[in-house]
């Protein structure tokens, strides 16, 4: 049965960093699509990162795009989301993801089989 596991939220100050690790099970993470969402109260879930399988090709949103970095380490199976220069608005529960089946590019649309159980980061200003 594949389990994601993310850790690594909590609160921080505006501007500052956190980085968000997902540990995968049953799955081999650099076999698949990955990404991290994310989810604000009362708000749609939203892509905020992907990682291809292979080469590695990294996808953004807009909104973190130059703040946040998305990597895998293929010998630990696990995701990482490296978030600086955080904002308020970053606020929200962080999910990981894997194994896209969408038809949407880039991926970072919810159809995604798998799903961790998330993390929350609040960040204050």
């Amino acid at each position: 049965q594949v389990q994601l596991v993310e850790s690594g939220g909590g609160s921080v100050q505006a501007g500052g960093s956190l980085r968000l690790t997902c540990a995968a099970s049953e799955l081999t993470s650099s076999m698949y699509f990955m990404a991290w969402f994310r989810q604000a109260p009362g708000k749609e879930r939203e892509g905020v990162a992907a990682i291809s399988p292979g080469s590695g090709r990294t996808f953004y949103a807009d909104s973190v795009s130059g703040r946040f970095t998305i990597s895998r380490d293929n010998a630990l199976n696990t995701l990482y989301l490296q978030m600086n220069s955080l904002k308020p608005e970053d606020t929200a529960m962080y999910y990981c993801a894997a194994d896209f089946r969408g038809s949407s590019w880039p991926p970072l649309t919810v159809e995604y089989n798998y799903w961790g159980q998330g993390t929350q980061v609040t960040v204050s200003s």
